[in-house]
């Protein structure tokens, strides 16, 4: 208390003679509004919002400010008989600086205020309030104050501004009807809330109501004991007779509550940390489905190239050991730098998922110009040095980080959780589950190196090699022309052409210095020169309509829980990079029979286009502990939503369906 007197006294020396000039202009950096959401009606209550308009770079405060800062004021006169709620605050951000937190809005907000009307009222009602509040940037801190305004007509007219007072309602914390309570010891106040199993709960934050009780800068535990959601919170001082405050979830909703002293349940499960068990199945679920990525029609021409090298080597144990452990280092590095890449970008505020490289249409021309020269080198038009060369450790790196540049396009099975769980993991428990799925993609080779009786097993060299490396350019070719539809949908016609025109003077290039038998730094040049210029033509993303099967609706969770409340539904989540999820859709979900099975009993279709990484889709996921499609979700009404495996078949949505008939 007594710092933030200081900090309130210092605020007004220092800035006094500015107080109405938060800009350099002599404007507020926050800017109040006073709106209704319709006419007075006699003898009724009314919602009115202040609405802070917020300057970028600027912030505001909740009505507990936290260690400094100063929460609004307002003075209302009002008409005769006319009366002014308290003001109701949305859920609050948090905001340390130089180790001090505070509590804070950081973009534009709106405060609530329940206006009571007497049942006499007519004409128009002048509502007028003189409001004072601080608006702070990292480094300054200005007292504004002005006057706020509204004539309020009395009427029988339909509410106006609805929506936008629905908006702002959504924002308010949710009031628990049960009280909580809360018990001391010698360091800690637990603190527990009754809150239904059910509940989702992302990154859990108590705001307390008023400083004092408990430490604010100090770490919070949370932890579920069935019905009861219990935050450990480091204590201060003093022992309240009740707590009041706000539990943000995580994902913008919260709950307000009152708390008396109590009995607090023991033990529980922790929220918000993951278990070693956990932890042990996401490692292992990345080192399986790291395997299985071989399979992928990108990735396994590359192993078999492998492969077939230790078969033109005769079984030499030493340089079949040598270059197995060069790609199993190159595939770690690979995995492990993108998911170091991923925690990065995350870290940084964006919300981005597994596969997030190839949401940028510049990484997708690179991956073309891959696929494409790769192709070119199994048809024998060239000889490669990262895949073609001789056998030595950096060719073999190469091929390793290549494998694990090109198998990212799907979190495919057993990969959908591992990598959910990685994200809830400390940096470096991530990385580590990252490398373990690189691990997982270089197994097959490493096992055929150092086990004898597989690599006894290779066939002799023969023509026969040849003929199966021409037909591995197959699911190669098709890999670049994966990329060139997905270059289409991100980057429309312009990044079509620029894909086609890259891959002409590609092909062109690689053939005539192929030809030459050379493969030197003149070529590597103009490759260089290539993917350059064509990364810089490559429009930004525009993703271009696409229409869903099954004449399936735009998911959003609003649509989602509307239609799911009174009809059962099916959501899936895809992207057109999403090998597992376009089988899935070829032979499980675009069907006659699903269709059928789907109208008889009326289930709701919706799907969630990730092509391009939308945000909204991103932080859903999150949610469910995915980091990456596919998704597949099973509602019926007044049951909780069914994920269903990442492995799809029609008769595991026709029997759903049929149940429900």
């Amino acid at each position: 208390m007594l710092f933030r007197l200081l900090f309130s006294l210092v605020v007004l020396m220092l800035h006094a003679p500015a107080a109405a000039g938060g800009l350099a202009g002599g404007g507020n950096a926050i800017q109040p509004e006073l709106v209704a959401e319709g006419s007075a009606r006699p003898g009724q209550p009314l919602d009115l919002a202040i609405v802070m308009h917020t300057t970028p770079g600027w912030h505001g405060y909740w009505q507990n400010p936290g260690e400094a800062g100063l929460a609004m004021r307002v003075d209302w006169q009002l008409p005769p008989g006319v009366t002014a709620a308290p003001l109701r605050y949305p859920v609050p951000n948090r905001l340390l600086l130089s180790g001090i937190v505070n509590y804070v809005y950081e973009k534009d907000y709106a405060l609530l205020v329940r206006l009571t009307v007497p049942a006499g009222a007519s004409g128009i009602l002048p509502i007028r309030a003189k409001a004072q509040w601080l608006a702070c940037t990292e480094e300054v801190c200005v007292p504004e104050h002005g006057t706020i305004a509204l004539d309020l007509p009395v009427g029988d007219g339909a509410p106006v501004l609805r929506d936008r007072f629905d908006e702002w309602r959504r924002a308010l914390p949710r009031p628990l009807a049960t009280t909580g309570r809360f018990a001391l010891d010698a360091g800690t106040l637990h603190l527990a809330l009754p809150l239904p199993a059910s509940v989702t709960i992302g990154e859990p934050y108590f705001f307390p109501g008023e400083n004092g009780p408990i430490d604010l800068a100090a770490p919070q535990g949370f932890r579920r004991q069935g019905d009861w959601l219990i935050a450990d919170l480091k204590r201060k001082r003093g022992a309240p007779p009740r707590l009041t405050g706000v539990l943000a979830l995580g994902d913008g909703r919260g709950l307000s509550f009152e708390a008396v002293p109590g009995a607090v349940p023991s033990g529980g499960q922790t929220v918000g940390e993951v278990g070693m068990r956990a932890v042990l199945l996401a490692l292992l679920g990345a080192l399986v489905g790291g395997m299985l990525l071989n399979l992928m029609p990108c990735v396994f021409p590359i192993l078999a190239i492998k492969a077939l090298h230790l078969a033109r080597s005769g079984g030499d144990e030493r340089q079949a050991r040598r270059e197995a452990l060069g790609y199993a280092a190159g595939a770690i590095l690979g995995t492990g730098a993108l998911g170091g890449l991923l925690l990065a970008i995350r870290a940084g505020g964006s919300a981005a998922g597994w596969a997030f490289q190839l949401q940028d249409p510049r990484t997708l021309l690179l991956l073309l110009l891959l696929a494409a020269a790769i192709t070119l080198n199994l048809l024998g038009q060239l000889r490669l040095p990262v895949i073609g060369g001789e056998t030595n450790p950096s060719g073999s790196i190469a091929t390793g980080a290549l494998a694990a540049f090109v198998a990212t396009p799907c979190a495919g099975p057993f990969l959908g959780a591992a990598l959910g769980t990685a994200l809830l993991l400390p940096a470096l428990g991530s990385v580590a589950v990252f490398a373990v799925l690189g691990l997982g993609l270089a197994l097959p080779f490493v096992a055929v190196a150092f086990i004898p009786a597989l690599r006894t097993r290779l066939p002799r060299p023969g023509v026969w090699m040849v003929r199966f490396q021409r037909f591995l350019a197959i699911p190669m070719a098709a890999t670049a022309v994966g990329c060139l539809w997905l270059l289409y949908r991100l980057a429309g016609t312009q990044g079509l052409l620029v894909g086609l025109v890259a891959v002409g003077l590609l092909t062109l290039l690689l053939v005539v210095f192929g030809k030459r038998q050379g493969f030197g730094w003149l070529a590597l040049t103009g490759v260089a020169a290539i993917a350059l210029a064509g990364a810089l033509l490559v429009p930004p993303r525009a993703l271009s309509a696409a229409q869903p099967p099954l004449g399936s609706a735009a998911w959003s969770e609003a649509a989602v829980a509307s239609a799911s409340a009174s009809h059962p539904a099916f959501v899936y989540f895809t992207a057109d990079w999403c090998l597992t999820c376009k089988a899935n859709e070829v032979a499980a979900i675009d069907r006659d029979e699903v269709r059928a099975a789907f109208r008889k009993a009326e289930v709701r279709v919706f799907s969630g286009d990730w092509t391009a990484g939308d945000p909204a889709i991103t932080r859903f996921l999150e949610k469910q502990g995915r980091a990456g499609v596919p998704l597949y979700l099973w509602y019926e009404p007044g049951k909780a939503p069914e994920e269903l495996p990442q492995i799809l078949t029609q008769g595991m949505l026709i029997e759903r369906a049929a149940r429900l008939r």
